[in-house]
């Protein structure tokens, strides 16, 4: 039953995307459904692509595992869009760019800088993508005990057709279904969930568990103190660099709407984060064998309930965990192969297409090499390396106009490859023990002081490395669309 709730799935993603054929016809239709995208529908598309696999899986596993420590997680995923609606959003947009290199160029009007970006947009995207394949993979195994290259090659596959299909647009309708899907997959099976957990007696938490996994920071955790506030600063400040996330503000039709999607997205984040949380609190009750895996939630339905309804409920959720691979793995090629094709191809929708295969052939490489990780921790430090590079370049670039072209080289690359050692380094020879692996594998407390001290402090001491044409772009970034700047009378563009 859960195998046919993956193929109906895949084949409703298929179907969904196939009608961006019949819509998508110029590049602006493949790279930002041409800025015509309103508001609700965008929102539901973020929330699509944004709750991931570390969302759907990961988060309950970590809680499971760790107690109310790891309710930093959705919070500060949740949180982060309060930080991009406040500095980013509204000025990202009018910025009229396709992607966050187009800003770079524009706003410090540089080639260095935008293939800077392009390398960091890039390395960010696989970062992302690995986990979302491996998960793939993990979800298959479990209901069918295929290998695990199975499952992330299907989700590639399924991926690459729909962005080869119709590209943003076609991407946009497939999302904003699948953020619906995935609501609906939490939620059901957590009704009847804790309808048999009341059956139960509805038992609490054990003694031991109250002393360490209900407190914070009480489990025992070597410098939790740290790791904690460096997630904290890692989830609310890496949103804003999400080049997937991003891209989804190109597509609307002005800034205003822009923080209008911001708004909708905090409320449906809001929504979807309390069911997570939940469910790693009845993994810890009836299922804490699971603990350090990530299945807790397609496990649950059987153990509680079990027989048809029991089959039914796994059913749904493993349909909900497939959408947000496929969601979510859609919005990171969009946005990597928009990269690509712009920077290292000729920027054509055919370039476009082949940029795509691209982007999706070297995670699901890596993810069948590296070792296994929990998903929320690998986009946990993908949150981190964004954090440290353009959460920087961005809210210095918008609002700080002494910003300079060696000053922001300089921060990309000192924060940014600071964060990518970090991350490296974790991923093939991690964990390690002490506060060499707490700094390792929670690098953003101290790489994003550290970038944004670097491109302060060199900006300064290079005034003449100011682009000359900063007043002009300040002035766009921050004046509203409704006033007509070409004619110098800033007058509304009605009267």
């Amino acid at each position: 039953m859960s195998l046919t709730a993956v193929v109906v799935v895949v084949v409703a993603a298929v179907l969904i995307g196939a009608f961006g054929i019949r819509v998508s016809r110029t590049t602006s239709d493949f790279y930002v459904a041409s800025r015509t995208v309103s508001p609700l529908w965008n929102a539901s598309a973020i929330g699509g692509e944004y709750l991931s696999a570390a969302s759907f899986l990961g988060v309950a596993g970590l809680i499971l595992s760790f107690g109310v420590d790891m309710l930093w997680l959705p919070v500060g995923w949740t949180g982060g869009y309060l930080v991009l609606l406040v500095l980013v959003s509204a000025p990202l947009r009018r910025s009229g760019a396709y992607t966050l290199p187009d800003f770079a160029e524009a706003r410090l009007e540089s080639m260095t800088v935008r293939r800077t970006a392009s390398v960091l947009v890039v390395l960010i995207g696989w970062l992302y993508l690995m986990p979302q394949f491996q998960s793939a993979g993990l979800v298959l195994r479990t209901i069918t005990g295929a290998p695990v290259w199975v499952g992330g090659l299907l989700v590639a596959v399924v991926v690459a057709v729909n962005v080869l299909s119709g590209g943003m647009r076609s991407i946009t309708f497939v999302q904003a279904f699948q953020y619906w899907l995935k609501l609906t997959a939490l939620a059901v099976p957590l009704v009847f969930l804790l309808m048999a957990w009341q059956a139960d007696g509805s038992p609490g938490i054990g003694a031991q568990d109250a002393a360490t996994w209900l407190v914070p920071l009480a489990g025992g955790k070597e410098y939790g103190l740290y790791s904690t506030y460096s997630l904290i600063l890692a989830t609310f400040l890496g949103t804003m660099g999400l080049p997937h996330v991003l891209v989804r503000f190109y597509t609307n039709p002005d800034g205003r709407a822009a923080r209008r999607t911001t708004l909708v997205v905090l409320s449906l984040l809001g929504a979807f984060y309390l069911m997570p949380a939940l469910y790693g609190w009845l993994g810890r009750l009836y299922a804490p064998d699971l603990i350090r895996t990530d299945t807790v939630v397609l496990t649950l339905p059987a153990r509680m309930i079990g027989g048809t309804l029991g089959d039914v409920l796994t059913a749904l959720v493993t349909a909900g965990a497939f959408a947000a691979f496929l969601s979510t793995s859609s919005g990171l090629t969009v946005s990597v192969a928009g990269v690509i094709a712009q920077d290292l191809l000729k920027g054509s929708v055919r370039s476009f297409r082949i940029a795509t295969l691209m982007a999706v052939a070297v995670p699901l490489a890596l993810a069948l090499w590296a070792r296994e990780l929990p998903v929320a921790d690998v986009v946990g430090l993908a949150f981190a390396v964004a954090a440290s590079s353009f959460c920087p370049l961005l809210v210095l670039g918008i609002w700080w106009r002494r910003l300079t072209t060696t000053g922001a080289l300089a921060g990309l690359f000192v924060g940014g490859g600071l964060a990518c050692g970090a991350v490296l380094v974790t991923i093939t020879g991690g964990p390690y023990d002490g506060l060499a692996g707490a700094l390792l594998a929670q690098p953003a407390a101290w790489t994003v002081p550290i970038a944004f001290t670097v491109m302060v402090s060199v900006s300064f001491l290079t005034p003449h490395r100011v682009p000359p044409g900063v007043a002009r772009i300040m002035v766009r970034l921050h004046t509203p669309e409704n006033l007509d700047l070409d004619r110098g009378d800033w007058r509304p563009r009605s009267s």
